[in-house]
């Protein structure tokens, strides 16, 4: 095969893999599946992805490093701290509902493999805080805002970000919410998180 080929034919099996992992998950998806959904036959899924976890593992990655990437450049712009909360916070849960799969796969892959996420940032590359803290600082400083440590602040808008995703079936249980109406808190959640951390931060 020609490089070109194996090229195109990687590509086609990771926008199937990804189609099928979003609408099933890790567990529910099947090789055939995805063979058959990429338009190929097994035996070839299998020459480019010996099995399900590896495959899995770089639709991830190429999913990962197009988040990681955008949500980096919003924390490293010249926008002000509420500005960056508010981007950051609606392109992070934007994102996450595009690839719902992705929160889930994080804390299994951490608690299976601690080494796990040192290996992504050695690969790809985590989004960096410096600048980020640095405005933090000068902001608290001049009194616009009230005293907060960057990371914890860092900490708690990925957490109420995250956990939605991580706790549906709880959160529909405690709630009566049906799939629709999720969505929509989903949806309302992209605003309503900033606001949460804004106010809070605010003098």
């Amino acid at each position: 095969m020609t490089k070109e080929k194996n090229i195109t034919t990687e590509n086609l099996i990771l926008k199937a893999a990804k189609s099928v992992f979003q609408r099933k998950g890790m567990d529910g998806a099947r090789m055939q599946e995805i063979a058959d959904e990429a338009g190929i036959n097994k035996a070839m899924l299998h020459y480019y992805y010996r099995s399900k976890q590896l495959l899995f593992e770089a639709v991830f990655k190429n999913a990962f490093k197009s988040m990681t990437t955008h949500l980096g450049e919003i924390l490293n712009d010249d926008l002000s701290i509420e500005e960056k909360i508010r981007n950051f916070t609606f392109n992070h849960i934007s994102f996450i509902m595009e690839h719902p799969y992705l929160p889930s796969f994080i804390f299994q892959e951490l608690n299976r493999n601690p080494e796990f996420i040192l290996n992504i940032k050695k690969e790809i590359g985590l989004p960096n805080l410096e600048k980020f803290k640095k405005q933090l600082d000068d902001e608290v400083k001049n009194g616009h805002l009230k005293p907060i440590n960057g990371e914890q602040l860092f900490i708690n808008i990925i957490a109420l970000n995250a956990f939605p995703f991580l706790g549906a079936p709880l959160i529909k249980a405690v709630t009566n919410t049906e799939d629709l109406a999720f969505e929509k808190l989903l949806e309302n959640r992209k605003t309503e998180v900033a606001n949460f951390i804004i106010n809070s931060i605010k003098v």
